[in-house]
């Protein structure tokens, strides 16, 4: 019989213990800055109804994005981001949440493209938003901002610095407007400037798409800063004090890697107001870390109380398998989690091995026992050193009889007969 593949399906992860530990530190580390600032977890269903991810809004946009399929006249997907799901959450339980809600989400996400570097069809992403009734204050779109610094400075020893761009889309909007622009060519230019760092032709582009006049203004936009359209209209003007106002509230919360980048777009049709991305510093190679937006309409196919809110999310193996893959993060302190490998010499001697187990555990000490009681103490001994653990527990006939451990120090080689108790305490002052 022929020998199954033992390779995951193109654009699925899988990562090594010493990966895995990595990964699981930095997702905690950024999950308890988000229990600190009040954000509520939520863990939401992976399979929702086709007509919830999909609308003829935006088909065109996800329909390559979404795993699909039907179990009997019911038509599903898997989720591709939390934002959707959000949305139909929030909208069912209004009257049992209280806003403004901050809440969060750390999940699998599922997309059906073409699966390259650094893009996965199934993927674990962060999603932090903040929502309100009606309104919401342009303070709390710096407030997240704010907490994904935060969030990203609790694993900066593993990824680095990075730095905040802000854009805003209702500038954009004041602008076309302001180019008498009409809705085809509009959202072709949102597309272009969403592109700009990676197209060549830019600017052949929009004279292509929006008339050499308009490409003439717009390409102003990045030659003398968005600035420089104060006073052309109400709109515009609004829009620009928006951002000015918006950077003053970052520093107010101690954020200062942050600049206003009016390219920055973002993909998603549904933002509509302050955007924003994070970059890495040390590895400026690397694409967006990180970013999100306002969003004002999404909840509309839900609800008809008007939902609006702030969110973003963090493509936490999209960051950290990039920088696993590169080489860039140590993983020595990942590649031991044991401290004390538990050597048994023979069956009868194995329910002391066991209280002495449990007493290291119950003490937070990371142990292992090897059960194979029958194998030979050099096979034992190899095993403790292959998984890195700092001390072997020997525990033989001798031990059981006077109530010790034969304790051995993996990396000075030094052993010694001690109590349970000296033991333990020399174990942890190691």
């Amino acid at each position: 019989m022929d020998l199954k593949p033992t390779k995951p399906l193109s654009g699925f992860i899988e990562l090594l213990p010493a990966q895995q530990r990595c990964f699981d530190y930095c997702a905690a580390k950024m999950q308890n800055v988000l229990r600190n600032s009040g954000y509520s977890r939520l863990d939401l269903p992976a399979i929702e109804r086709a007509e919830v991810l999909t609308d003829k809004d935006n088909w065109d946009e996800i329909e390559t994005q979404i795993f699909l399929f039907q179990k009997g006249d019911t038509k599903m997907g898997l989720r591709y981001d939390g934002t959707v799901g959000l949305s139909r959450f929030v909208a069912g339980h209004l009257t049992d949440l209280n806003f403004p809600f901050y809440t969060y989400q750390f999940a699998r996400n599922y997309r059906g493209e073409r699966p390259q570097r650094g893009r996965y069809r199934e993927f674990w992403q962060l999603d932090i938003d903040i929502l309100g009734i009606q309104n919401l204050s342009l303070n709390y779109d710096a407030e997240i901002v704010a907490t994904l610094m935060k969030m990203y400075e609790s694993i900066a020893d593993i990824v680095g610095g990075v730095r905040a761009k802000i854009g805003n889309r209702r500038f954009w909007n004041a602008m076309f407007s302001y180019l008498n622009l009409n809705a085809d060519q509009a959202r072709d230019a949102f597309v272009l400037i969403d592109k700009r760092d990676k197209i060549a032709d830019f600017y052949e582009g929009l004279v292509e798409t929006v008339g050499e006049n308009a490409a003439k203004e717009i390409d102003a936009v990045f030659k003398k800063g968005y600035r420089s359209f104060v006073g052309k209209t109400d709109e515009l003007d609004a829009a620009i004090a928006e951002m000015d106002k918006f950077m003053k509230l970052l520093d107010a919360m101690g954020v200062k890697n942050a600049e206003i980048d009016v390219s920055i777009m973002r993909g998603h049709s549904y933002y509509t107001g302050i955007v924003f991305e994070f970059f890495s510093i040390d590895y400026p190679d690397l694409p967006a870390v990180g970013g999100g937006g306002r969003y004002e309409n999404l909840a509309s196919k839900f609800s008809k109380t008007k939902i609006v809110g702030v969110g973003a999310s963090i493509g936490v193996s999209r960051l950290l398998v990039a920088l696993m893959e590169a080489g860039k993060i140590d993983l020595t302190r990942f590649s031991k989690p044991v401290d004390v490998a538990v050597l048994v010499m023979g069956d009868e001697n194995l329910p002391y091995a066991m209280q002495v187990l449990n007493t290291l555990r119950d003490n937070g000490i990371p142990s292992v026992a090897y059960l194979d009681t029958d194998k030979k103490f050099k096979n034992q001994i190899e095993y403790a050193d292959k998984i890195g653990a700092h001390f072997a527990a020997i525990i033989g006939e001798t031990e059981v009889a006077n109530n010790v451990i034969a304790l051995k120090d993996m990396v000075s080689g030094n052993q010694e007969s001690l109590s349970v108790a000296d033991a333990v305490q020399k174990i942890k002052v190691k």
